[in-house]
């Protein structure tokens, strides 16, 4: 597959790489990643996802305070623009010190990623981690959510969407049929099918899904020796152990496990895109190659029954 492939996102009329680069890592966070990405660095690393056949950035209010949509706005600044056909999408975020996720926050989470970004409207603009509000607090009058479709109606969102984690949360809200494009994470990968659910209600509606976090926080990417943690917390042992039987099997085929997980998603057609982080030039060069890799169906077969036991899936 081709990153300069393009697939419908959903109804909103744009067409987008079968992988989007995700904007949390340029923020440069220690405290998320474990390292610095210098501005030098992150600023390199958009110009080089512009120039690589890929479409879709994503990023978010809250990634680095704000840092990676300032370093992205940077760099729109200094090239005059996004470039033709590109798009970009962002989220709204809750107050990370009050905690406060009402309809006058969004309001607020948006001007303040419009001026980072220097953008006068959002292209596609999510909701992003709705769990730390409740579904009664997000849907009530002069709620997140009542502000998210104003700010559509408005022009200032050209679409709408949620990003999110607990697949019946993220169910809850395409109920309400004001949604476009659905986020998931850490739930469709080789480890966990907890979204399955999610793709089909968003097919019957009409919603793009796109996935996140297909190498689970980095064990699907470096390996259960370097790592006993999937999707941030505790991994169990017997995930540990089905993971490290993956790895050997990649081995033995000469496949990165982190291909075989990216890969994964891409072959799923329900999705529109597949969102990796990235930190480096030399990290999204390595996204376009793992993407074009020719990597056998039987691979996948053999790797299909070492998925986690439903019970220790995230849902």
């Amino acid at each position: 597959m081709q990153v300069s492939d393009r697939r419908p996102l959903g109804a909103t009329g744009f067409l987008v790489s079968p992988v989007c680069v995700g904007g949390s890592p340029i923020g440069g966070s220690r405290a998320a990643f474990g390292y610095e990405v210098p501005a030098g660095r992150a600023y390199a690393t958009i110009r080089a996802t512009f120039e690589s056949g890929i479409n879709f950035l994503d990023t978010s209010n809250n990634y680095g305070d704000g840092e990676s949509e300032r370093r992205i706005g940077k760099v729109l600044a200094d090239r005059g623009g996004l470039p033709e056909g590109f798009v970009l999408a962002t989220k709204a975020d809750r107050d990370s010190v009050t905690g406060d996720f009402s309809g006058g926050r969004i309001r607020r989470s948006a001007e303040e990623s419009l001026g980072r970004l220097g953008l006068e409207r959002f292209q596609l603009y999510y909701l992003h981690d709705p769990e730390y509000a409740s579904f009664a607090e997000a849907t009530a009058p002069g709620g997140a959510v009542e502000a998210l479709v104003a700010l559509r109606e408005e022009g200032i969102a050209e679409h709408i969407g949620v990003a999110g984690g607990p697949v019946s949360l993220l169910l809850d809200f395409l109920d309400l049929d004001v949604f476009e494009v659905v986020l998931t994470h850490n739930r469709f990968t080789l480890v966990d099918r907890s979204a399955e659910p999610l793709l089909d209600a968003a097919a019957a509606r009409g919603v793009g899904v796109v996935n996140a976090a297909v190498h689970g926080g980095g064990i699907l990417a470096r390996g259960a020796s370097h790592t006993d943690r999937y999707a941030y917390r505790p991994a169990s042992p017997e995930v540990l152990r089905r993971i490290a039987t993956m790895e050997q099997i990649c081995g033995r085929r000469g496949v990165p496990l982190r291909t075989a997980a990216l890969q994964f998603s891409l072959r799923e057609p329900r999705f529109c895109s597949t969102v990796v982080g990235v930190s480096s030039p030399e990290h999204v060069q390595d996204l376009v190659d793992m993407a074009a890799a020719e990597l056998p169906d039987d691979l996948f077969e053999e790797l299909a029954p070492l998925a986690a036991p439903r019970e220790q899936w995230l849902g």
